[in-house]
């Protein structure tokens, strides 16, 4: 799977603030449509609950797949 050409500052900026990537890429599924979001990360700290994000970078050079869901 190709990485978008921003995809390793964005994986950069979320590590050094603290984020654990666990998974690059993110499989996704919607109904029967299966698909993969650029990065999994979670941020577990003391004194917060822990965080779970899914991150899709886009640079607005081509259309995502799920941009219509």
């Amino acid at each position: 799977m190709a990485k978008g050409k921003y995809h390793h500052i964005v994986r950069e900026a979320l590590e050094s603030d603290g984020w654990v990537i666990t998974h690059d890429p993110f499989k996704i599924m919607v109904g029967r449509r299966k698909g993969y979001i650029d990065l999994g990360a979670e941020l577990i700290a003391a004194e917060k609950k822990e965080l779970k994000i899914a991150v899709e970078i886009k640079s607005f050079l081509g259309a995502s797949d799920f941009g219509s869901i």
